[in-house]
């Protein structure tokens, strides 16, 4: 019965009709084949996911989903500023957390879903790996970092995502961060723009990439003059995500940088039901730890350096993800 039943998939009717015996007998039988050790269950989770990570950021953070992948074995570039494996470059994230994003939104996305992307390598990275993505529209939700790399960038990503759904793709042809509020609304109201912007409250799943306020980490510190950065600084800020400043506490600050920026307005990002930020490393840690707190994001994957920094003892307890009030509320 338990050749019949584990190794080649018959129901237990099935079984019971071929041994001539009730269905309830078959249970016990395989309960028993389970007690006396006949039979061994052993589930696998993959070698370079951390299962038990996982389940902790997800209950510290009150999070929907949280994959935790392990760090790249060299991972001294990610050494903290002024730490001995600093190598004073400007890493990214682990092209794997853009694979395993992929995984986690076929997952997510639903036929008829409206899905968000906003510029960030890990997210491009996460479009290059699509494979497949039930029918959906695909949007940007931020401007481009630099308008001469679009193609390459956040626009490729989502025509690549909706060219694997068999959906509508609507990208942004336009940099993230003008020189004033006066040129971003001009922009705006662009025909393909605007069209883009209609889809924003329509957004169900969207897709972020979380930088900490250091050269070569953040799209919008590098975008920014000395003059700028040391204003943004003054404020706190430490960490960006889709143009958006936030404390260490998750409050945002500097709102003023969104009247010049194009991108998704933080009320309406957290309307979105799923917004998964894709983000990892020790640098980028405590820029993870205060977007989340903020409460903008409801889905993380991260790797074990950042894991393991969100689950030590960094402060007190943080807000859990999943109460989208604003923290400045």
């Amino acid at each position: 019965m338990a050749r019949r039943f584990y190794l080649e998939g018959k129901s237990k009717i099935q079984i019971a009709e071929e041994f001539g015996v009730s269905r309830f007998k078959v249970a016990r039988v395989l309960e028993t084949a389970l007690e006396r050790d006949l039979v061994r269950i052993e589930i696998r989770v993959p070698a370079e996911l951390d299962a038990e990570r996982s389940d902790a950021l997800r209950a510290r953070y009150g999070l929907r989903h949280a994959v935790v992948v392990e760090s790249p074995a060299d991972a001294t570039e990610d050494a903290l500023p002024g730490s001995p494996g600093f190598a004073g470059s400007a890493p990214t994230d682990p092209e794997n957390l853009g694979e395993v994003a992929a995984d986690l939104l076929g997952e997510l996305v639903n036929e008829g879903d409206v899905l968000g992307l906003a510029w960030g390598r890990s997210t491009i990275h996460m479009a290059a790996a699509l494979h497949q993505l039930p029918p959906c529209t695909v949007v940007q939700l931020t401007g481009v970092y630099d308008a001469g790399t679009a193609e390459r960038g956040s626009v490729e990503a989502v025509r690549r995502a909706a060219q694997v759904s068999g959906g509508e793709a609507h990208p942004i042809y336009a940099p993230m961060l003008l020189p004033d509020p006066a040129t971003a609304a001009a922009l705006r109201s662009q025909t393909g723009i605007a069209r883009a912007f209609e889809y924003f409250d329509k957004v169900t799943v969207a897709a972020v990439s979380i930088g900490s306020w250091e050269p070569g980490i953040s799209t919008v510190h590098d975008m920014l003059s000395d003059e700028e950065r040391a204003h943004y600084a003054s404020l706190g800020v430490a960490a960006e995500m889709s143009a958006h400043l936030f404390d260490a506490q998750g409050r945002r600050v500097g709102r003023d940088l969104g009247e010049r920026c194009i991108t998704v307005e933080a009320d309406r990002l957290r309307r979105v039901p799923e917004v998964v930020a894709i983000a990892g490393g020790l640098r980028k840690a405590a820029a993870i730890d205060a977007v989340l707190r903020s409460g903008l994001v409801t889905s993380l994957v991260t790797d074990t350096a950042a894991a393991d920094y969100l689950l030590s003892e960094t402060g007190s307890a943080p807000r859990p993800a999943l109460d989208r009030a604003d923290p400045d509320d």
